[in-house]
């Protein structure tokens, strides 16, 4: 348990004290004065500082005397023992804490910094958390029904029901809110369950009224029988034919979406098309501009290709000069000519033949004489084929004789050219050599080589040109890289507006599909208006008063609905009820222990050892003591006031740290020994000390006969002004 220690509190312009600065001893401190000197301001300012701030205003705290823009401020130094406390209650971490906490009512509200251990807090919230943890006082009432002990409340006491009243409000931390919640709820069962004739109760009423509806509804089913089920009939139309609409809405608005994913992805890919062929334009522009710097020839391909020309032609005429100026160099030359050998044969063939001829003849006329005709025939053929050869010969004599003349033609025309291809030569070779020397070539291959080389590389512009042109038509290179670039953008814009689209729309042949959905929509929409209205006809015809009959039965819904209502409610404020008084039999079995423990250990003392033992009953809280003068327990009303106000003072003194939760705040005592004797006082002061050693304990009170009493005293000094005649009246 841990002990909360006021170690100084200081004061200004708070209703009494304008200035106050005051240091509290860690024990029992004696506050005295005398009336109007402060006490209850001072107590008040304990907790407003302690508690979380309420709706108290700087007007309502300001000192009448103060300047009227004046800020009252309450500070606390403060200090906390985790190792102080009680016996029965566990002991916390040790290690002393100190801070301060001040809370100034300004004209914009309550500012309150806190400092502990070091640390500073500013935030209102996390303050109060941090002093509700450290004192155990979650509230300002809860201060006041816990840790200040007014005279008032210890005096008057005059039953035994007065007794148990004032002890359940200290169990309870002076919360009365239990009593009220438990009076609310049988005031409002009574109100739901009462059962007499001239009060029937709410329940009873719609008992009785759902009574009076149900043979009313009962009556007109049989004849609503027919309409319930043309209306359910009706209604089911209705609904198709809302769902058939709502379809075709949503299929409409599908195929919209799916007409425009499919604009926005002819678009898309129209854009990513145009940036790819000006992503090509840029880089067939690049070829172009490094082929244009880097041609094989510093000659224009007309020129290389009329001097290659030039140079060809000369080549082949040079080539066929040399040629027929070494074919005339081997002419071969004859004397005369060979004799002819096709003569001697002809004259022998001629003359066997005649002879044959005759021999034949001579066979015919000298018959008989046949050998003579073989033999003339033999003769002629040899001749005829002596014949045939010498004419043959002939013909070859013939042959060789025109090919000689025909030689000696041409020796004879070479002859005669011969100077002239000579001069040709040299003047074809004289230009071959020029036209080399003009472009550079040291012979024909080499200029030939840088020809075609020139021919591939013009080839090559023309056909990058033509693709340019094929791409971009006519455009400046310079704009081909913002031309892409609004392209790849476009495009980009077009991916990023279809991709918001549903996956549906932009599936492959969604807005066919959808045309075709579409389509059967409207004709399903087109059956379900015809139904809706076949069954609406069938609603307007049926002769039933169905007004009449439904809004009964809405009313007994209605009443229905009502009596569930309250029934339930009825029901809930029962467990309410039952769960409060559980909670507080629990609670009090808890507490009664408790307290009958610590008035125990604490009565002997403060009554002088007359009386030592105490009990209080769980359920009624009734107190006893027991008498040794009757050897017997007796109520707590057949004993003295005083001795009733000294056990009401030991309980509420020992449920501080109970109800507190482990802590103990300081305990504000407002002069309850006021009407003590001394021996009586002597012995309750006794006590206090000795309750001091483990938390601190501030006394109230107007007297000076404590002082010797406490750890230290604070003289707080009572006004001084008198009214004077003449004053306003």
């Amino acid at each position: 348990m841990s002990a909360f220690r006021i170690s100084r509190i200081e004061l200004r312009d708070l209703r009494r004290h304008r200035s106050f600065d005051a240091a509290f001893a860690p024990g029992l401190t004696i506050v005295k004065g005398p009336n109007e000197a402060g006490k209850s301001t001072l107590a008040e300012a304990i907790e407003l500082a302690l508690t979380p701030v309420g709706g108290r205003t700087a007007a309502e705290l300001r000192s009448w005397s103060a300047a009227p823009d004046a800020a009252p401020t309450v500070t606390i130094d403060f200090s906390v023992d985790p190792e102080a406390g009680i016996a029965d209650v566990r002991p916390a971490i040790p290690g002393v804490r100190a801070g301060q906490v001040t809370r100034t009512w300004g004209s914009g509200g309550v500012a309150t910094p806190l400092t502990l251990d070091g640390t500073s807090i500013s935030d209102p919230a996390a303050i109060d958390a941090r002093l509700v943890e450290l004192t155990g006082l979650p509230s300002a009432a809860f201060f006041r029904g816990t840790a200040l002990v007014n005279h008032a409340e210890l005096t008057g006491i005059s039953s035994d029901s007065t007794i148990r009243q004032r002890l359940a409000a200290s169990i309870t931390a002076a919360d009365r809110r239990t009593a009220t919640a438990k009076s609310t709820l049988a005031a409002a069962l009574a109100d739901l369950q009462d059962r007499g004739e001239g009060n029937p109760g709410r329940i009873g009423v719609a008992e009785a009224a759902v009574g009076r509806s149900a043979t009313l509804v009962q009556a007109g089913d049989a004849a609503l029988a027919r309409l319930a089920t043309d209306r359910a009939a009706a209604v089911d139309a209705e609904a198709a034919q809302a769902t058939a609409a709502g379809h075709l809405a949503e299929r409409k608005a599908m195929l919209e979406q799916a007409r425009q994913a499919e604009k926005l992805t002819a678009e898309r890919d129209a854009a990513t098309d145009r940036a790819h062929r000006y992503a090509e334009a840029i880089s067939i522009a690049r070829d172009l501009a490094t082929l244009a710097t880097s041609h094989p020839s510093k000659e224009p391909l007309g020129i290389l290709r009329q001097t290659v020309g030039r140079l060809t032609t000369l080549d082949a005429r040079i080539n066929e000069l040399k040629r027929l100026l070494e074919d005339e160099v081997q002419v071969d030359f004859e004397a005369t000519a060979p004799e002819p050998t096709w003569r001697a044969p002809t004259m022998v063939g001629a003359l066997g033949l005649l002879l044959g001829i005759a021999l034949v003849i001579a066979g015919a006329v000298l018959r008989g004489l046949t050998v003579l005709v073989g033999v003339g025939i033999g003769v002629g053929l040899i001749g005829l084929g002596l014949l045939v050869f010498a004419r043959r010969r002939r013909s070859s004599a013939i042959v060789v004789d025109r090919s000689k003349q025909l030689a000696d033609v041409q020796i004879d025309r070479r002859l005669r050219g011969r100077s002239q291809m000579e001069n040709e030569l040299k003047e074809c070779e004289g230009d071959f050599g020029r036209q080399l020397a003009g472009i550079g070539h040291p012979d024909l291959a080499t200029a030939q080589a840088e020809l075609a080389q020139e021919e591939a590389h013009v080839a090559r512009i023309d056909e990058l040109t033509d693709r340019l042109e094929s791409l971009v038509g006519r455009d400046a290179p310079e704009t081909f890289p913002t031309s892409r670039d609004s392209a790849l953008a476009a495009a980009a814009n077009r991916s990023a507006d279809l991709a918001k689209l549903p996956d549906e729309a932009r599936a492959d042949g969604a807005r066919p599909r959808l045309e075709a959905e579409v389509s059967e929509a409207e004709a399903s929409l087109e059956s379900a208006r015809q139904a809706a209205a076949t069954a609406r006809a069938a609603v307007e015809a049926n002769p039933v008063d169905s007004d009449q009959a439904t809004g009964e039965a809405e009313r007994l819904a209605v009443w229905q609905g009502q009596l569930a209502r309250l029934q339930r409610r009825a029901r809930i404020h029962e467990a309410a009820l039952k769960g409060i008084e559980r909670a507080e039999a629990a609670t009090l079995a808890l507490t009664t222990r408790y307290v009958e423990r610590r008035v125990n250990a604490t009565i002997a003392q403060m009554t002088g050892g007359r009386y030592r033992r105490v009990a209080i009953d769980d359920g009624s809280l009734a107190v006893r003591v027991f008498s040794v003068d009757r050897n017997d327990w007796v109520p707590i009303e057949s004993v003295s006031d005083g001795t009733a106000e000294q056990v009401l003072l030991a309980a509420r003194i020992g449920l501080l740290g109970y109800v507190t939760g482990g802590q103990l705040p300081p305990l504000l005592l407002d002069d309850p020994f006021a009407a003590y004797d001394d021996a009586r006082a002597a012995q309750s002061f006794d006590l206090l000390r000795q309750l001091a050693a483990g938390q601190q304990i501030v006394y109230l009170t107007a007297s000076s006969r404590f002082d010797a009493a406490g750890d230290s005293v604070v003289s707080l000094a009572g006004p001084t002004a008198l009214d004077g005649a003449g004053g306003p009246p």
